[in-house]
């Protein structure tokens, strides 16, 4: 199992006239490798905690503890690297609750005994989900899709899991936004 290669986040200011500038290059600062699931390493990228979001010179807002979604009418951006099935199936599922417990939202994960993938989980956020190295199959409830380095999927609350079925790294680039149900769908969800 190769390493993924490195990459930088670049962000962007102003200068005290007005003019844009770069006030952040380089590797992420905040990444959190899960102990509960070995090889799966979120790089935090950026998020915001407002809507529309404050446009500023600003501290590096992720400077704090991983949490998986973001807050009311915030944004998330990050980078995961996921490896391949061979590890994440060897995760009990006391290990499945403790990877959710360990990103700050422990009520996500959804894994049972007769799920599709130990890792199942749902939030209340629209996702959208790049796949940027190797292979990864999205699983559902009911289905499962394979995709690629290019494909792009948009989660809209779905009870969900990535499944990386090949002995390389995969790496996904995550954008969440703070979502709401509709009245009719979270009264079927609860």
């Amino acid at each position: 199992m190769r390493a993924l290669p490195p990459f930088q986040r670049v962000v962007t200011g102003h200068d005290n006239e007005g003019r844009a500038v770069v006030t952040l290059a380089g590797p992420t600062p905040n990444n959190f490798p899960l102990k509960a699931v070995p090889g799966t390493l979120f790089y935090e990228v950026w998020n915001s905690s407002v809507s529309p979001a404050r446009l500023d010179n600003g501290a590096d807002p992720t400077d704090k503890p991983l949490q998986l979604s973001p807050g009311a009418q915030g944004s998330v951006i990050r980078v995961v690297d996921i490896p391949p099935d061979s590890v994440q199936n060897q995760v009990s599922a006391e290990d499945a609750a403790a990877a959710f417990a360990e990103i700050g939202q422990a009520h996500a994960g959804t894994g049972k005994a007769d799920s599709r993938h130990k890792l199942m989980h749902r939030t209340e956020t629209l996702d959208y989900g790049l796949v940027t190295e190797g292979e990864v199959w999205l699983v559902l409830d009911g289905e499962e899709v394979h995709l690629k380095r290019g494909d792009i999927v948009v989660q809209r609350g779905t009870n969900h899991a990535w499944s990386n079925r090949t002995e390389n790294m995969a790496r996904m680039v995550f954008i969440l936004l703070d979502g709401r149900y509709a009245p009719e769908l979270k009264e079927m969800l609860q």
